[in-house]
């Protein structure tokens, strides 16, 4: 009794399924049903334009350089220049970041992090001669890199600068944030 009742749903089902999927002959205009506005979000056309950065900050100081963490497994040290972070109208951070080695070798770049979209920017770093910015060494736009061991705009943009694609509040908000080493959940935010 129950295998019947089984086979007759079944067959049911499969009547309905059928009756369901006709489709209209294959010589019909797709334009003769209703139109949908739905667009998936991925195919919209962005309406985001990104600041123009004509000016760059002064070359950072060591008394307003704040250590952050990236890893424990890295031996270089990361720090943010204070006076050079600001989160912009386009919903970019942009900041100064000195990388330091164990032998006392600098890196030093000027950097964009674009929360809506989890990507970085290179905007200049260090001239040859240590001593202004280089700005030839600009690039376009690039996905953060969370595996490496010194990903640096991951820990930046997870830790303290973005949350829900937005940033986590005012310059002087994350300072503090990053003064204090407030990350994650702990976060003060600000508006």
């Amino acid at each position: 009794m129950k295998v019947s009742a089984f086979a007759v749903a079944c067959v049911a089902t499969g009547v309905l399924l059928s009756a369901c999927s006709s489709t209209k002959s294959s010589n019909s205009n797709a334009s003769d049903g209703p139109k949908s506005d739905f667009q998936y979000l991925l195919d919209r056309p962005s309406t985001w334009t990104e600041k123009k950065v004509d000016t760059l900050p002064p070359m950072p100081q060591p008394g307003n350089l704040l250590p952050f963490t990236v890893s424990q497994n890295t031996t270089l040290q990361f720090a943010l220049d204070a006076k050079s972070l600001t989160v912009d109208d386009d919903g970019v951070v942009r900041y100064t970041v000195v990388i330091t080695s164990p032998s006392g070798a600098r890196n030093v770049n000027y950097e964009g992090i674009r929360c809506q979209d989890y990507s970085w920017k290179l905007y200049a770093g260090l001239n040859a001669d240590h001593d202004d910015w280089d700005r030839t060494v600009e690039n376009d736009w690039t996905r953060i890199e969370n595996g490496d061991l010194n990903a640096y705009h991951a820990s930046l943009y997870q830790d303290y600068f973005c949350s829900s694609k937005m940033p986590t509040g005012k310059a002087d908000a994350i300072l503090t944030n990053i003064r204090y080493k407030r990350a994650n959940s702990t976060l003060i935010r600000g508006n």
